[in-house]
């Protein structure tokens, strides 16, 4: 079996090393996955409804361990690591735990006389999640939670980079009493998550990363009739029109550009403002930016740490150098934050003089740098913000909530936000269009895609 290493940005020391899973192991995990699921799909829904809850219980009671571990994984602040848990983790697994009841219920028709009709969603069987490494447990309890709620298996597979993190899934359902089997995980090479898809045993796969990683897995799943969930990349645009509040959207705009080094996919990464304040919103964008403190993440201090890898930080280095190279200027001056960290330690930018031809501005950046734009009204910032291969968020920065929504209306994207951004609402469909991925997760219908309907035609006699 071979092994890898999970390299820590803090240091680019050797946090752990794991074993890929042999031919062996994945053979033994998909059957007694397929075996423990079709005893659970009759386990009663308030038994899986306690079982998940225990299992986030476990999460919380355990909350300082998990969360240095992140911090050391993938490079977050320990400052803002535990909110991954207690804030989004627990939020949104309540909210499906909560609303599963009315999720899962049959589908009843109109009385027929001399009939009995409903439609009775049933689990599809094992359920295979492919998470990554930049919100490890967000990603993964959209899909995780409201598949074993509805009565499936789960096999989980996460990054290399946090490969940890579906341990720690495995010891918390463990805890709370599930039955063996029903929830397992694997560590996986590509070809070894390729293969595992093509598998007849797997009923549905569940994908959050790279546009790239969504086209293999949408690949590999095209050979059998499975739907395929795909949480992909976005370029989130913002568009700050002249009637909103200069500060509020600044310091808001901030923090979505650059919250966890810009590695979020639903991160600010190009900002539209309309030229009436465009000199002002600048000015105090980057002196907001001068605020942070850039350094080791494991001080309670630092509210921006490395980049995930060294490798990871030469894309967005080279998306600024095309955008100087093309025109763009750099306003915040990086000689003011600690040097010598490391390669993957990287200040925080913005560019101004941008421009579509660029790609901090098209292509998905995914690091701490944002390009901001003056637009000279609604229809040229529509333009723009639609003037892309992307389109999961898009928020609008205004006093006006009608013609918020009636921006909204024209911008090709999964959310439309108002005077807020980078936030996952359990309670709100998750989903995005164009090479933003397909299907959906979060909300009541976040349940649909990992069931099916059967319906019952039954005549009385």
């Amino acid at each position: 079996m071979s092994r890898f290493q999970i390299i820590s940005p803090v240091n680019n020391s050797i946090y752990a090393e794991r074993e890929y899973a042999s031919t062996s192991q994945i053979e033994h995990v998909l059957s007694k996955s397929v075996d423990a699921q079709k005893k659970w799909k009759n386990v009663p829904l308030s038994e899986r409804k306690a079982i998940c809850q225990n299992m986030v219980g476990y999460f919380i009671d355990h909350i300082d361990q998990f969360a240095t571990e992140l911090t050391w994984m993938m490079g977050r602040p320990i400052k803002y690591a535990p909110l991954e848990i207690k804030g989004g983790f627990k939020e949104r697994a309540d909210y499906m735990i909560n609303s599963s009841e009315q999720a899962l219920a049959d589908i009843v028709p109109e009385v027929k006389t001399g009939f009995k009709r409903y439609i009775k969603k049933e689990p599809l069987g094992t359920v295979l999640v492919l998470s990554p490494w930049n919100y490890p447990y967000l990603t993964s309890v959209n899909a995780v939670i409201p598949a074993i709620l509805a009565g499936n298996s789960v096999i989980l597979k996460h990054a290399d980079q946090t490969a940890i993190c579906a341990e720690r899934y495995l010891e918390a359902f463990k805890s709370s009493g599930i039955p063996d089997s029903v929830f397992q995980y694997l560590h996986l090479t590509h070809d070894q998550a390729g293969e595992i898809i093509r598998d007849n045993r797997i009923a549905h796969v569940a994908f959050t990363g790279s546009v790239d990683g969504g086209k293999a897995v949408q690949q590999s799943g095209s050979h059998r009739f499975i739907n395929v969930g795909l949480e992909l990349g976005g370029k989130d645009a913002a568009y700050v029109r002249e009637d909103a509040d200069l500060k509020f959207s600044v310091d808001n705009l901030v923090d979505g550009s650059y919250f966890n080094s810009g590695q979020s996919c639903c991160g600010i990464e190009r900002i539209y403002v309309h030229e009436s304040i465009y000199e002002k919103f600048v000015t105090q964008f980057a002196q907001t930016v001068m605020e942070y403190n850039l350094g080791n993440p494991t001080s309670p201090e630092v509210t921006l740490g490395p980049m995930v890898s060294s490798k990871v930080a030469a894309k967005v280095k080279a998306h600024i150098q095309d955008a100087i190279d093309k025109g763009a200027r750099r306003i915040i001056d990086t000689s003011d934050f600690p040097k010598h960290l490391g390669e993957q330690y990287m200040p925080p930018q913005v560019l101004v003089g941008v421009d579509h031809t660029m790609d901090i501005m098209t292509e998905e950046t995914f690091g701490p740098v944002v390009g901001i734009m003056p637009v000279k009204d609604d229809e040229q910032a529509i333009a723009f913000i639609n003037d892309s291969q992307y389109g999961l968020t898009a928020s609008i920065w205004t006093a006006d909530d009608e013609k918020a929504v009636e921006i909204g209306d024209q911008i090709e994207c999964g959310t439309v936000f108002m005077n807020r951004c980078d936030y996952l609402d359990p309670a709100l469909a998750w989903t995005g269009v164009k090479h933003s991925g397909k299907g959906c997760t979060l909300s009541p219908l976040a349940f649909d895609q990992f069931v099916r309907p059967k319906s019952y035609h039954l005549r009385i006699p």
